[in-house]
């Protein structure tokens, strides 16, 4: 395990309903990359930075800024974003628990409005909110995430200019699986964890009804119960939905301290 949360259930392209230990924090970089697409004919990639925050053991907040190249010929800086996410509730057995959360993101992008598909990642600015329950169960972790995201935009008030309509509402399904493969047992902390994940997600816009459906698979390790590195392919199993591609590799990279923040009293 690493820092209170099974390691199972630190999804990649997802988030938990567990929530980080009160006082500890995590530096993050998330770098998507793609091949070649309709827009560039060459690499192309975005990376976030993301600084998160365990404030207490039902709070956690993140703030995070992208650059990249995925929106212009040049790398420029494009995004700055603000996560929170509260557990609702708790329940715990022996090698078993249930958790369920809220969680609400806020991002404002410079970037250029293009495409369908909706991310606070750097494409879009808006809102997002959603609820997250998870289930862990011996080795194996399971969650299942749904959220309703608002694009702000100044074309939103003159919609109908545009042609096809474009996309200011979305509904995201996400299904999430995760299993420790390694260790067998744990016998020391420093012990490294190799997990396999498979999540499906989807979104739904409420504008134009477009959708797509994408299968995610990855690989996790985990040195020394703090340090995580992450490599996952998404792929669109089907969809109508205009997007600048339809499969991005992640390689993620963190580093999680506990006690950074010292107790009141």
């Amino acid at each position: 395990m690493r820092c209170g949360v099974a390691a199972q259930e630190l999804y990649v392209f997802t988030e938990p309903a567990s929530v980080m230990p009160a006082r500890s924090l995590t530096i993050r970089s998330r770098t998507h990359m793609m091949g070649a697409n309709a827009m560039y004919d060459r690499f192309t990639f975005r990376n976030n930075i993301q600084l998160v925050a365990g404030i207490t053991g039902r709070w956690t907040m993140r703030v995070g800024g992208s650059w990249g190249n995925m929106q212009t010929y040049s790398v420029k800086p494009e995004s700055f974003s603000f996560y929170s996410r509260y557990r609702l509730l708790s329940s715990d057995d022996v090698h078993r628990h249930f958790r369920l959360a809220a969680y609400a993101e806020g991002a404002y992008t410079a970037a250029p409005f293009r495409h369908d598909e909706v991310t606070l990642m750097g494409d879009k600015s808006g809102f997002e909110a959603g609820i997250i329950a998870t289930r862990l169960s011996q080795r194996f972790a399971l969650s299942v995430t749904g959220s309703h995201t608002q694009v702000l935009h100044y074309s939103r008030k003159n919609a109908s200019l545009f042609s096809p309509p474009r996309t200011f509402q979305t509904m995201q399904f996400s299904i999430s699986g995760g299993y420790l493969v390694l260790p067998k047992e744990y016998t020391d902390y420093r012990q490294t964890n190799l997990n396999l994940y498979a999540e499906l997600l989807t979104q739904r816009s409420l504008d134009n009804k477009r959708y797509y459906l994408d299968l995610a698979p990855a690989l996790q390790l985990i040195f020394s119960s703090r340090t995580k590195l992450n490599l996952g392919y998404r792929f669109q199993l089907g969809g109508t939905m205009d997007r600048m591609a339809e499969s991005s590799w992640l390689l993620t990279l963190e580093s999680t301290w506990l006690g950074v923040f010292k107790k009141k009293g």
